[in-house]
């Protein structure tokens, strides 16, 4: 075998995940712009349009996904750890899951999202998901470290913000709504929006470990 098709066996494939990475990140951001979209109309049936070009993108990321693992599996040498490479992949999925979970579940149980509790969070979700897109295309690389530690600070600090923000809708669900029905539904509602900032922060917890290890 030549030289240098032994040394192509050994080169870094940084080009491949960054492109894969940038991509779901991308995907992630339009993601939470459309749950965005979705909470602020009213109509049903544009509800369920919008819900359907969400569904699109969550199986785009899938695809990417799957990219991802195969080329982890494919290549010896990676841009940083694999089980960071590993980790970070299944928490953008996890975001994208979930972002689709709370549109299909506001649509399923027919709750109007006219709601503050639900109007403030689809703004977080789509402050983090901005967040986190902005984080991962700095991975490639790793010169505007500022950027990328601003945009996770903003991510934790989303989190938090969803934390009080769910504890003040679930209080006052309870105090206004006098339907045991739409109470179950709001709350889970409420809940797996609640997870998506989770599932951001884990992102944002695994970007901080990749580049405390390689900055």
């Amino acid at each position: 075998m030549a030289l240098s098709s032994i040394l192509k066996l050994f080169t870094p494939k940084d080009k491949v995940f960054y492109s894969l990475f940038e991509e779901v990140a991308n995907t992630v951001a339009k993601m939470g712009a459309l749950m965005k979209d979705v909470v602020s109309e009213s109509d049903f049936d544009k509800r369920a349009g919008l819900i359907s070009k969400m569904e699109d993108l969550e199986h785009v990321n899938d695809d990417l996904t799957h990219k991802i693992f195969t080329e982890l599996g494919r290549n010896f040498i990676t841009p940083f750890d694999r089980e960071d490479i590993h980790y970070l992949a299944t928490a953008l999925d996890d975001i994208c899951d979930y972002i689709f979970a709370s549109a299909k579940k506001i649509n399923f149980y027919k709750v109007n999202p006219n709601d503050p509790g639900i109007q403030k969070m689809a703004d977080l979700i789509e402050q983090g998901a901005e967040h986190i897109k902005n984080a991962v295309i700095e991975l490639r690389n790793m010169k505007n470290m500022r950027q990328i530690t601003d945009a996770l600070v903003k991510v934790n600090s989303i989190e938090n913000q969803a934390d009080d923000i769910f504890d003040l809708s679930i209080d006052r669900l309870f105090e206004t709504e006098p339907d045991a029905k739409e109470v179950i539904k709001k709350r889970e509602i409420y809940q797996v929006m609640e997870i998506v900032t989770d599932k951001c922060e884990d992102a944002a917890n695994v970007i901080e470990s990749i580049i405390i290890k390689y900055a």
